[in-house]
């Protein structure tokens, strides 16, 4: 028998609003769901992508990671992980970094045996690059095996990976497909395999109102119950409190009524989203969020979506601005290496100074790819430019969180972990030679 964790999508960096404590937050949950696995006693810890939410994460966010891991490996509990799209660099990962400090074991082609289960990987690929995947992999002589991958994978919210064509091109039978990149939690079971995700462990956009957890997965088939072999679990966290107030606002009905709905909930520390839809008057956010905030929230962020017609048959949104000119400028057919400019230029985890090497390293991430400098139709919704998108902390990486998924996957945070030929473990097949190190340039 073998008891692992299943999590992902912890996306530790993530500033989200702008603000530190909700940084830490992030952190925080993975170190929670570590306790858990300590307290558990479970055999392993299998992370399915996106430790980091951005490639170059900064110094506290590293140390910050060092140490939870390092409190795993004295439990003797091995961390077994893939890359995401989120944390992928052209060279070296961080991942192989703690590989390197015994802290970690990036899966790939080659079978890791935890137990009786046999564990494989395969990194974030990016949707132009599967076609050249081939699905080999070592054999084992394990009881059980199980594939753990990043990706939007069938039958789910937003998918562009075919599950049965994976395992059917495989070369081994896996009991369970354990997957990363969908920040809702769901299963399904695909050609006699059990397919699921865990969820991000924090909520990474304001359209992830369930809670959020992680998966307890049993390799058993005593304990699974019936002719299954595998038992999946869900776990809940208890993360940082969200507080939806939807609000539908009625004729001669204002800032009054808003706040009456706000005040009939517990604030306390919580990140407050408001939505006000209906007739009514007009209401100024600011005014709103200062007053959440006076209540005890942490952070209040207020849209109304309402528009409202002018004499001169002008339509006024007073929708969140950020929303606006995402809008706009998924609609102007920018080409999906403008869409990577416009996603670091306008993102909050890149510092001003690190703009202009953001920015080159970005495109040099697409030359090999001469369809990211092609743009498409403008004016075609949510999908200009090809598969770009931009990544919006309002928004909702895969109702999924549907707007956040659809920015996060399709959009400028894909360009994956390979470059030449691609493997199975998503990696370079062919690189030219080098000295077999790894600068810190590319790492950063």
């Amino acid at each position: 028998m073998t008891r692992v964790i299943h999590t992902g999508d912890t996306h530790i960096g993530y500033q989200q609003y702008h603000s530190p404590v909700r940084r830490q937050d992030f952190l925080d949950a993975f170190e929670t769901v570590v306790k858990d696995a300590v307290d558990d006693d479970v055999d392993a810890v299998v992370h399915a992508g996106d430790l980091f939410h951005d490639r170059r994460p900064e110094l506290p966010d590293l140390m910050g990671t060092l140490s939870v891991l390092r409190r795993l490996d004295d439990a003797g509990i091995p961390f077994l992980a893939v890359v995401g799209n989120h944390e992928s660099t052209r060279g070296g990962q961080w991942l192989d970094l703690f590989e390197g400090l015994g802290l970690a074991t990036r899966l790939d082609g080659a079978p890791t045996q935890v137990d009786d289960t046999a564990f494989y990987g395969l990194d974030h690929v990016p949707v132009s690059r599967r076609d050249e995947l081939e699905y080999d992999f070592e054999p084992h002589d394990c009881e059980y095996a199980t594939l753990v991958a990043h990706g939007l994978f069938e039958p789910f919210a937003h998918a562009d990976w075919e599950t049965e064509t994976v395992l059917s091109e495989s070369d081994v039978g896996f009991d369970a497909m354990l997957l990363g990149d969908n920040h809702t939690p769901d299963r399904a079971e695909v050609a006699e395999t059990w397919v699921t995700y865990p969820g991000s462990t924090e909520r990474a956009s304001a359209s992830e109102r369930e809670g959020r957890g992680y998966n307890l997965v049993t390799f058993d088939e005593s304990t699974a119950g019936g002719d299954d072999r595998v038992s999946i679990r869900r776990r809940a966290l208890d993360t940082r409190p969200f507080v939806f107030v939807d609000v539908e606002l009625r004729d001669a009905e204002g800032e009054p009524r808003v706040r009456e709905q706000v005040r009939q909930h517990d604030l306390a520390d919580a990140v407050v989203i408001v939505d006000v839809t209906g007739d009514g008057d007009p209401v100024t956010p600011a005014a709103i969020e200062g007053f959440a905030t006076d209540e005890g929230a942490l952070i209040a962020r207020v849209s109304d979506r309402r528009t409202v017609d002018t004499d001169d048959e002008i339509d006024v949104s007073f929708a969140d601005p950020e929303d606006a000119v995402r809008d706009r400028i998924e609609g102007m057919g920018l080409s999906t290496a403008a869409l990577d400019v416009d996603e670091v230029v306008r993102a909050d985890t890149v510092a001003d100074s690190n703009v202009r090497e953001a920015v080159k390293s970005r495109i040099e991430g697409r030359l090999d790819d001469p369809s990211a400098f092609v743009g498409g139709e403008a004016g075609v919704d949510g999908d200009a430019g090809g598969e770009a998108g931009v990544d919006g902390e309002e928004t909702s990486s895969g109702g999924t969180e549907a707007d956040h998924e659809e920015a996060d996957h399709e959009g400028a945070d894909t360009e994956g972990t390979v470059d030449g030929d691609v493997a199975v473990d998503g990696t370079e097949a062919e690189t030219e030679p080098t000295d077999g190190q790894v600068s810190m340039e590319d790492y950063l």
